[in-house]
């Protein structure tokens, strides 16, 4: 079967240049990301939205020789999950467990761990999806995650962080060793999340500005440019050359 030109058939989006976007079935879906990945995609991100009184949809973001390409699938009310892309793109696994951790919406990837979420709000409560108010009762607390364990003569299972003496940012480590030779090295991380997409959903458009502009102090002039990207893209509008 001969590879599609996915970006002949896409439509160009307004707001950020070179960004086309198509919608796709979930079988297009996985068949894409195998496309892709075999001729050097990036990919950019996965993301869930949904609409009101509207079953849920999923983006992923790739970025090819043309430009960027986005693909949007809808999620039926008949499906449990949409078909997970980590087989393609390992990075996707993270991704998607984010994803599940915000919007409730999971993929057929078998590592159903959190990522995101680390205890600091409850099981059944999703930022991006719930209206509900804060649930001030939750007793937070550290949680316990399920680190893959590696058994064996000799084996020494060896944790590093999150708080580190350095000024990175925070993570947790998990080194499985015998003497001097790693078998297997496992990282948590996510312990920076701020709640920014959910605080992004309680401003005024023209407040949101200023909260893109401090999500990270070294991109201010990157992030706040992306943002009014954004909004022209929701508004439809092209901005003329001359303006750009």
């Amino acid at each position: 079967m001969a590879p599609r030109n996915w970006w002949a058939e896409s439509t160009e989006l307004p707001g950020p240049p070179g960004v086309r976007a198509l919608s796709v079935s979930s079988t297009d879906w996985s068949r894409a990301a195998q496309e892709l990945a075999t001729g050097g995609a990036r990919l950019l991100a996965l993301w869930a939205s949904r609409d009101e009184h509207e079953p849920p949809s999923v983006h992923a973001a790739f970025l090819i020789d043309s430009g960027a390409l986005l693909f949007n699938l809808q999620v039926t009310a008949a499906d449990a999950s949409y078909p997970g892309l980590e087989g393609h793109f390992p990075c996707a696994s993270r991704m998607q467990r984010a994803m599940a951790d915000l919007s409730g919406v999971r993929s057929t990837d078998p590592d159903v761990r959190v990522w995101l979420r680390h205890n600091s709000w409850p099981p059944d409560f999703h930022p991006l999806r719930d209206l509900a108010q804060w649930l001030t009762d939750h007793p937070g607390g550290v949680d316990v995650y399920p680190f893959v364990r590696v058994d064996g003569d000799g084996v020494h299972e060896i944790p590093v962080g999150p708080v580190h003496a350095g000024i990175i940012e925070p993570g947790h480590f998990r080194f499985s060793i015998v003497g001097e030779k790693v078998l297997r090295l496992e990282e948590r991380l996510g312990y920076v999340h701020k709640g920014i997409e959910r605080r992004f959903t309680e401003l005024d458009i023209f407040d949101g500005h200023r909260l893109a502009a401090r999500v990270s102090g070294d991109s201010a002039v990157a992030f706040s440019w992306a943002y009014c990207q954004a909004l022209e893209a929701i508004a439809g509008v092209t901005l003329p050359p001359r303006a750009a």
